[in-house]
This record gives C-alpha cells, sequence and structure tokens, in this order.
C-alpha cells in the first residue's frame, strides 16, 4: 500500500486562539475594523457584543471600549437586556460579522483562502461553544462559520 497518498489525503487542521499567535487575525480580538450597520467597528467582538442588546446607547458604548476584552466585558454585562432571541441570532451575527471582515481586508480573505480544505479550529479550554473547549468536544462554531465564510469567498469571489 502506498501510504504517500493516504497521508497527503488527510485534512490539516489549523487551531488558532490569541490574536498574537499564529492564525492570530482569526481571532474576534485581532484588530481589522469593519463596518456594518451605518457604523465602524474596532473589531468582530465589539460588533459582536454589541448586537446583544437594544440599548442603542449601550451598544455605542460597547462599540467605543478601548479594546476588545472591554468589550466582551461589557457584553457578558447582565446589567443591560439582552435580546430575547439572542440564542437564535448569535450565530448569524457573528457570520455577519466574519463575513465582513474578511470581505473588507482582502489580505484577510486570501489568507481564509489559502487555509484550502484545511479544518479550521478555535482552541481553548475558555469556550466550548465558541471554541473546541480544549480538549476537541466543543461544538467549535467560530471555526465552522469561517469555513463557511472561506467557502463563501471561493464561490463568489468578488464579494
Amino acid at each position: 500500500m502506498n501510504t504517500e497518498n493516504a497521508s497527503d489525503k488527510m485534512e490539516e487542521e489549523i487551531k488558532f486562539y490569541s490574536e498574537t499567535g499564529k492564525y492570530g487575525e482569526f481571532s474576534n480580538f485581532a484588530f481589522f475594523p469593519i463596518r456594518l450597520k451605518n457604523r465602524t467597528w474596532n473589531t468582530t467582538e465589539h460588533f459582536y457584543q454589541a448586537q446583544k442588546f437594544e440599548n442603542e446607547a449601550y451598544q455605542e458604548k460597547i462599540r467605543k471600549a478601548e479594546s476588545p476584552m472591554k468589550g466582551a466585558e461589557l457584553g457578558r454585562s447582565r446589567k443591560e437586556r439582552i435580546l430575547k432571541n439572542w440564542d437564535d441570532k448569535k450565530d448569524n451575527v457573528m457570520f455577519e460579522a466574519l463575513r465582513a471582515k474578511f470581505t473588507q481586508h482582502p489580505e484577510l480573505g486570501q489568507m481564509l483562502r489559502d487555509t484550502g480544505n484545511a479544518k479550521i479550529i478555535e482552541h481553548t479550554e475558555n469556550d466550548a461553544y465558541w471554541g473546541d473547549g480544549g480538549d476537541g468536544k466543543g461544538k467549535n462554531k467560530l471555526g465552522k462559520i469561517l469555513m463557511k465564510v472561506r467557502e463563501e469567498l471561493r464561490e463568489k469571489p468578488n464579494l
């Protein structure tokens, strides 16, 4: 049996987490401003966290947060009321943010396309929904959405 061909066909995995690490550009904390809803957001994290809330003043507070971490902290606050159907919307909001990021920054779109057919994984113990939970058992929703954006960029390169 020729093992070279078998190994060539194995699917590569790309794991990322920190915006300062390898493939850190894929992180929602990476500083790549996006333009959505007639405003500029410093990171996809800022946009995502703000969309949880009905209160426009609070959304604006998150948008102006000095860092994505501060935006995330504000987004985790339960002092402001979260949209009733947020759990039903959050994946689509993340897709909207990532599509904007990878289409508004062509170099990022190319970087994403260049990942080929690799499985993209947000590797972190801190999150079993958006990431892999650190043990591979998480849902890896962020990685899956990045792969969906990658597929869309391949199908519609002029996005």
